[in-house]
Parts: structure tokens; sequence; C-alpha cells
């Protein structure tokens, strides 16, 4: 059985990709292959995300069926009386609540979407509460009252801003008062995992969260994904630059408090020039709603972590990051086809004979994609096929190789072989799908059926909402981060400090700005080919 793993939201598009996540978990199939207690803890009225989610004022809505509610009342039995003196505050002590958790900061009584529900046509999924579908627990949000999420002033733009909060004793009193509230609770804690909002003034806070991680959960796994919304080209050229920025830094500090650190975005680029969204061949969605991004990025992390959340599985989140941040390389790149494309009633070796030339995901980490795919290990999941051996007339030769291998694992691992030679590759088959019930939005291709599966005719299509996807995706240790750093470093040296004075007046110092441009560097260095050594160093010295 899977340790169980308690999951920190900081930042307002992290909610966003975490409430999708969590709607993912309602609906468990019988005979699941994956453990809710993973990421579920159980409860009196039922299973509650183990989830600390920091927002800032204003970040999340009213939380009616779907949201935050106090824990019922343990032990005793006998006789009870109510003494509650008028006042405001008299609510919260009721509810057992404070004045820093979310249901006691809103009106608990009106309107999130229930379970079930999903946002109507024409409808404000403006803040990530307006579609969240699965109950909190009361201490899982924590309402950061210095800042604001939305207005024109009171915003947590910057780095500095964001380290300086968790220097507040109050605020890393209640940090750490959480985290001992769930982590005592496990029986076996595998560690922490990270969704953490790269481009504003988060990447700061994740960095102060995670080194707190770090000192006093030294011997856990802690897994962190660096969350960016589509960027689009902004007239204000210095939000572009804070940016940048932000997400410079906190690639630095995320990945060195890390066992793992994953950057995470259907944005094209992180850099100064914003490029195209990543499409994907069946799904249409609007990058300009989080609503809709965050849950194409929700269904590649509900898979990207099925390593550490198998029922049947030894291994654990810490496995996972040794086998793939050897050599110093802690920043690992996702890949992901949201759905697999996969046509109905095939067999798993059909549907990979037809992606022999090229492997038909996706990159989700603002990196250009490289003509050759190359990796120096991964850990690739798919899901929602059927497991079961294609049959074949004895004595008749199998049409491919892929054809002649047992297991649906052994299947899998062949086409990885082929595919990236010299890599190693670690894998899983599912037969369980990521369900994609209300509230996930519908933004699947009418080609596909119910169960997410192509037609044998393609010019078919089906009126039926989507319920579920086969996905496929991989979390790998590749070359193609090195690009990803070097750019990084490129438009840093471009912007320098003079242009950007008033984000280093927020608490950046610039010698502490200019040892990170040097420890992104040596980062960059880590994923560099034999070959390209001589490359870099060529580099270097123009630099």
């Amino acid at each position: 059985m899977a340790g169980e793993v308690v999951t920190l939201q900081l930042g307002h598009y992290a909610g966003c990709v975490g409430a999708h996540w969590w709607g993912l978990q309602r609906c468990p199939p019988e005979g699941t292959e994956l453990s809710h207690a993973a990421l579920l803890r159980a409860g009196r009225d039922g299973c509650t995300p183990r989830l600390i989610a920091l927002e800032l004022k204003g970040g999340v809505g009213p939380l009616g069926r779907g949201g935050a509610r106090p824990e019922p009342l343990a032990a005793w039995r006998g006789d009870v009386a109510n003494y509650a003196e008028p006042g405001t505050g008299t609510a919260l002590r009721d509810r057992g609540q404070r004045p820093g958790d979310a249901s006691a900061d809103t009106d608990c009584g009106s309107g999130a979407p229930g379970e079930g529900a999903a946002p109507s046509a024409g409808s404000s999924t403006q803040l990530w509460s307006d579609y969240l579908s699965v109950q909190l627990h009361p201490r899982s949000i924590y309402v950061l009252q210095h800042y604001n999420h939305d207005g024109d002033s009171g915003r947590l733009e910057a780095f500095g801003q964001g380290e300086k909060l968790l220097q507040d004793a109050g605020c890393m009193e209640e940090l750490e008062d959480r985290l001992h509230f769930y982590a005592e609770e496990c029986d076996y804690l595998q560690g922490f995992q990270v969704l953490c909002d790269l481009h504003d003034g988060f990447s700061g806070v994740g960095a102060k969260v995670t080194e707190v991680l770090q000192d006093e959960y030294s011997r856990k796994g802690i897994l962190t994904w660096g969350l960016t919304p589509v960027t689009h080209t902004v007239a204000d050229s210095q939000k572009n630059f804070y940016r940048v920025l932000n997400a410079a830094l906190g690639i630095v500090h995320l990945s060195a408090h890390s066992s793992l650190f994953c950057p995470l975005s259907l944005s094209g680029s992180l850099g100064i020039k914003p490029q195209p969204p990543i499409e994907f061949p069946y799904v249409n969605y609007d990058a300009s709603l989080n609503y809709h991004s965050s849950a194409v990025l929700a269904a590649a992390l509900d898979t990207l972590t099925v390593p550490y959340r198998l029922c049947s599985s030894r291994g654990s989140m810490m496995h996972l990051a040794e086998m793939l941040s050897f050599s110093g390389r802690k920043v690992v790149a996702a890949w992901a086809a949201v759905p697999f494309p996969a046509v109905r009633g095939h067999s798993l070796p059909d549907a990979l004979c037809a992606h022999q030339q090229d492997v038909p995901w996706k990159l989700l980490s603002s990196c250009k994609e490289q003509k050759v795919s190359r990796c120096f290990a991964q850990s690739v999941v798919l899901r929602g096929v059927c497991k079961e051996s294609p049959t074949s007339c004895p004595g008749q030769q199998p049409p491919s190789p892929l054809h002649a291998c047992e297991t649906a694992e052994q299947v899998l691992q062949y086409y990885l072989h082929t595919a990236f030679p010299g890599a190693f590759s670690a894998s899983h088959v599912l037969e369980q799908p990521c369900v994609t019930l209300p509230p996930y939005p519908r933004i699947f291709s009418p080609l596909l059926s119910r169960q997410g599966f192509l037609p044998d005719d393609l010019s078919s299509y089906s009126a039926a909402a989507v319920e579920s996807i086969p996905v496929l995706t991989s979390l790998q240790s590749s070359p193609v981060l090195r690009t990803l750093l070097c750019d990084l470093c490129k438009d840093l040296q471009k912007l320098g400090t003079r242009r950007c004075a008033s984000f280093f007046a927020a608490g950046v110092e610039e010698d502490d700005f200019h040892e990170a441009l040097q420890e992104l560097r040596t980062l960059s260095q880590c994923y560099q080919m034999g070959f390209e050594a001589d490359n870099s160093e060529d580099e270097s010295d123009s630099d």
C-alpha cells in the first residue's frame, strides 16, 4: 500500500490545478489500482484531501457543498449544551475555526458548485473555488491577508515579497502548525507534493516553504511542481520582467530545496518573449481561461504521480526522485498525451505501432521540443488502455515485435527501449482511465467516444460528453532542460538589475540575484550531452 502524501498549494493558479485534480479523485472505479489513502484522509463524514492551500485575500470565493467544512466532534456521547456570546468571533469559535481559515473568511452558506455540478455556459469561473467539487478540511485553506488576489494595489508580485511573508512569525507558526497536524496523523508519510505558482510572488513563498520542509522532514520526499498559466503578450513590460525574474529565482530555490522539481505549464516559453500555447490534437481548450488550461495540467499531474500512489507498488516519492535526479539533475521535464490517441477496440501493440516514428506526447515544461527524442532517465505511465494481450493463431508470425510481447508492461518497455535507446525507463500500465466528469470542462474533440477513444472511421462524431480518457505521460531527466535554463540565463543577462530596480527593492539583494544566475548556469550544464561540452565552454567564455 502506498504511503501518505501531504499536498501544498501555493498560489491561485496552483489552486486552479488543484481544484481539478481533487475533482479527479471523486469517483474511483471498483478494484481501483490507485490508493486513495495516498492523497486523501478519512474522516467521519468521508474523505478530504490532505491539503494545505495558501491563498491571498479575495482569491477564494464562498465554499458551499463543495467547500471547507468543520470536522464532526469526536468521542463525547453525553448531553451537550452550547453557550455562545454575541459577537462576530462566536461563529468562528463554534466551528473550531480561526480568522485565517478560508471558510471563516467567506459565507459558507452560498455557492460553489457541488459534487457533480459543472459551471454553466457563460458563468464565471474566475476563482478556483467556483469549480471545487470536493469537501476540504477546515485547516486546509489559509488566507494570507497581507496581499490582494486582484486589484491595482496590494499585489504579491515579486519573489522578495513572498520570501518576507514567511519571515513573519505568525505566518510561519500557522504553516508549521498545519504541517504537523497532517503529518502526525500519517502511518507512513512518504513526503510532500508542492504545487507552486512560479510567475508571481508565490515563487518566493514556495522557496521558504520548501526550505522549511527540507529542514523539518529531511528524510521525506519533496516533489515540487512549478506552475505557470499560459503567458500572453502584455503591454506592461515591468510585469513581464517580474514574471521572468520570479520564474528564474523560483527554479533555483525550489530545485535546491526539493527532491525533484518540475516546471509545468501549457505556455510555450517562460522567457521574455511569449510563445504560442501547447496544442493537443483532440483538445479544444481556451488558453486564456485558467479553468481550461489547469484542467489539462491536472489530468497530466494525476497520471505523472501514479508511481507513488499504486496499491500494488512499493515505490515511493523518494524512489522516483532518486531514479531521475542523479548527477545533480533535480529539474525534470513533463510530457503528456491528453488524451492518448487510441482507436476503440485496438490492442496496445496496435496503438503504439501507429506511433513508431514519434511518441504522441507534448512537452509541458515550457521548453522547445527537440527533433530527436533523448533523455537520461524517465518514468512513464500509460493508463486507460486494455492490458489484455492480442490473440494470435498458433504458428502465425506476429505482425511486429510489440505484438510478440506477452504483457502490456513488456509492450510499453519494448516501445520505450526502441524510442529511447540507452535511457533508463521505468514504466507502469493501468487499466484505470482518467475520469473527466463535471466540473471538468467539455474541451475534448467530438471525435472521441465517452471513454476517450477514437472511432475506426474518423468521419463519425459523438454527441456524448467524454467521461474518461486514456493518458500517456513521462517525467524525464532530459537534455531539453538545458535549453530552458540557458534561455532564462540569457534573458536575465539582458534585463540586468537597473531595468527592474523596483523588483530588487521588494527584497532581493543584487548579490543574491547574481549568485542565483550562476547557479542557474551550473544547473544547465548538468543536462548537456557529451558532444555539447565544447559548445557550452564557448558560450561561457562569451558571457
